[in-house]
């Protein structure tokens, strides 16, 4: 019962290591998704300053609001940035956890697995041991009745 039990606990380990895995690879898809989205803003931001430097009095006079909206945007998604930083991390720990628990089922299972077979070994070689020993006084009761 506790090696079916052990069993059990290694194979909701390995499920609990994926999920955290998927979680991790959620969160830094979607911090670079996010950079991608700074990075496009910024590009974007050097596209209006061009277009508002060839027209001053067009759009360079809305260039200032929409400088302003491009800064809170940016503080936005950093400060966003920042928090699935943190989710990273925190995910990274969790699984680190999940890891270390999952090595330890499979350490004590090899460890169950090891002395088992240490057990059966020692109790074969009693065993050989026993029949050799039976086979060698057979001969010599039957050696000294010639």
């Amino acid at each position: 019962m506790a090696r079916k039990g052990l069993h059990t606990l290694i194979r909701l380990a390995k499920f609990d290591v994926d999920e955290k895995q998927r979680i991790l690879s959620a969160l830094q898809s979607r911090e670079d998704s996010i950079l991608a989205a700074m990075a496009a803003a910024r590009a974007q931001l050097a596209h209006e300053q061009q277009v508002a430097a060839a027209d001053p009095s067009g759009a360079g006079r809305l260039f200032g609001a929409y400088a302003a909206a491009w800064l809170a945007r940016r503080a936005e998604m950093e400060r966003i940035l920042a928090q699935v930083r943190q989710q990273i991390e925190t995910a990274r720990d969790d699984l680190a956890e999940a890891f270390r628990q999952q090595k330890t089922y499979e350490i004590t299972q090899a460890n169950r697995e090891k002395r088992e077979q240490e057990e059966a070994d020692r109790k074969e070689q009693s065993f050989l041991d026993e029949v050799g020993l039976n086979i060698y006084r057979r001969r010599e009761k039957g050696e000294g009745e010639t």
